[in-house]
């Protein structure tokens, strides 16, 4: 193959999206965040209100506000992570500070109608924080991580030389036929597009993978709220919530051959993939709250899919590459293939909707709310994971690039389901002394039983009030689990880690309410 056919044009398209079928649930299966109120009763905030997360839950809950409050959350986050991947186990950790939520709410009677009152609230809030550092390793004799490259260049039914400037193979197949990682061989008569650790395999030899990812960035959500209150009786609310996310990657694999041949045509590889994403978009939350008798609280509340029509992906990639005997030690960035430009694409997104149904029993129900004495509340929220969707952004796109589109939706459709997620909790107040405690359950969101994934959070805070003033602090366990693919192949089936996550989070909210 002649390695210096190269292209000569600025890369704009496709091949830079590292988009995958995960990347749906990396930002459709959160936790729920919100106040240190809200967070230690379990998140459970769908038909009590009260609160600046009904903003983001249950806007109608905003109905119970007739004055005006003010609330920061600021919080930090410790995380401690444990993989394990083909019976071999790895572990790690990672602390951030979180943001929380910053908001304010305006609460007034209606001058005209004494039964009826209305809320106007504003917020910022951190939805998620993906800071966290995962790693796991392990010996394979199945499948190698340069096999996906060997089958998008076969199916593609492209010469070596192609694939060198074809700018949707740039950030892998095109650096694997540079550093010869993959080449075309005479098999019994038949040209094959193999990769070198493929002779590893198949002389019954293991390889050794490792698997490093850095994440950092975070969702942020502006909402803007508005509620009605009749008689305490009725509340019903909505908000439009403006989505804005940030998401930084990067991923190192490493392979090895295990043997003590060193003229096997493979010694080992290195691959660095960095790439960003971000962007903004637009949801709607409706939802009402109805007492029908004393004490009995009734919530339900409808979250419209985040429609993010500007989101940019930006990657750069390198390859580092010793096939022994075969081609020696070589290296490339994918920068040789783009012009020394990162590669970008532009796409939309849709999220999954999302439904929930609470709950609340408050003992002591008084109009004046602070004789009240505790409350027990429950939501169960339906999140339709499937129904997620991903368009390409680019007006000329080509049928290449709309076609995998179509693939990485038709694999979210066929591989995850709705999950539910349950939420507990309570509060005991003392006059200006407040015990709280509360849990969450998310179910799994695959529909292969196989693949396992979950997450549990048990929480617990204090809480004081006096004069206008008040503080919370809240701590909330978290353990989730989860599978991380380490590569997506066609011919074989594929490999995964089990993830593990043990979070422990602290938070603090103040405010004063005017």
């Amino acid at each position: 193959m002649n390695k210096f056919l190269l292209p000569v044009f600025i890369f704009i398209g496709f091949g830079a999206t590292a988009q995958l079928p995960e990347s749906s649930l990396r930002f459709g299966y959160l936790p729920q965040a919100g106040t240190a109120r809200s967070l230690a009763i379990g998140g459970a905030m769908g038909s009590l209100g009260g609160d600046l997360s009904a903003n983001y839950v249950n806007p109608a809950g905003l109905g119970n506000y007739k004055t005006g409050e003010f609330t920061f959350t600021p919080g930090m986050m410790f995380n401690k992570n444990s993989s394990d991947y083909r019976e071999s186990k790895l572990s790690s950790e990672k602390s951030a500070f979180n943001f929380g939520n910053l908001g304010f709410i305006l609460g007034a009677p209606n001058e005209y109608n004494a039964k009826k009152s209305s809320a106007f609230a504003i917020s910022f809030s951190q939805q998620a924080s993906f800071k966290n550092n995962v790693s796991y390793k392990g010996y394979n004799n199945y499948s190698s991580f340069a096999e996906q490259w060997a089958e998008e260049l076969s199916k593609s039914g492209q010469t070596l030389n192609d694939a060198l400037n074809n700018p949707s193979f740039a950030f892998g197949t095109a650096p694997a036929v540079y550093t010869y990682l993959i080449d075309t061989f005479n098999i019994n008569g038949t040209l094959l597009v193999k990769s070198l650790p493929e002779f590893i395999l198949e002389n019954g030899n293991a390889l050794s993978q490792e698997k490093t990812f850095a994440t950092k960035g975070g969702l942020y959500e502006l909402n803007i709220g508005y509620a009605s209150n009749t008689a305490d009786k009725l509340l019903w609310g909505m908000s439009i919530g403006i989505p804005i996310l940030h998401y930084e990657n990067t991923t190192t694999f490493r392979e090895q051959d295990t043997s003590s041949n060193t003229s096997n045509k493979f010694g080992s590889f290195e691959y660095t993939d960095h790439y960003t994403t971000d962007g903004t978009g637009i949801n709607f939350k409706a939802g009402i709250i109805y007492r029908p008798v004393e004490h009995i609280r009734i919530g339900a509340a409808i979250h419209s899919p985040s429609l993010i029509v500007s989101m940019t992906d930006k990657r750069n990639t390198a390859l580092h590459v010793n096939s022994e005997d075969y081609n020696g030690v070589s290296g490339v960035e994918s920068y040789l293939f783009t012009n020394n430009q990162p590669g970008e694409s532009k796409y939309s997104w849709i999220t999954p909707w999302k439904f929930l149904i609470s709950g609340s029993y408050v003992f002591r129900e008084l109009e004046d709310i602070r004789k009240q004495k505790a409350f027990i509340t429950a939501d169960i929220e339906y999140v339709r994971q499937s129904s997620g969707r991903f368009y390409s952004g680019n007006e000329n796109a080509s049928q290449n690039e709309i076609n995998g589109f179509k693939a990485v939706n038709n694999i979210v459709q066929s591989n995850y389901k709705g999950n539910f997620n349950f939420r507990l909790g309570g509060e005991l107040k003392f006059n200006t002394i407040m015990f709280r405690a509360g849990g969450s359950y998310a179910t799994n969101p695959y529909k292969d039983n196989a693949l396992k994934a979950d997450r549990l959070q048990l929480s617990g805070g204090l809480g004081y009030r006096h004069k206008g003033f008040f503080i919370d602090l809240t701590y909330v366990y978290t353990h989730a689990n989860n599978i991380d693919f380490t590569y997506r192949l066609q011919d074989k089936a594929n490999t995964f880690a089990n993830i593990r996550q043990n979070q422990d989070n602290v938070i603090v909210g103040v405010g004063v309410k005017f």
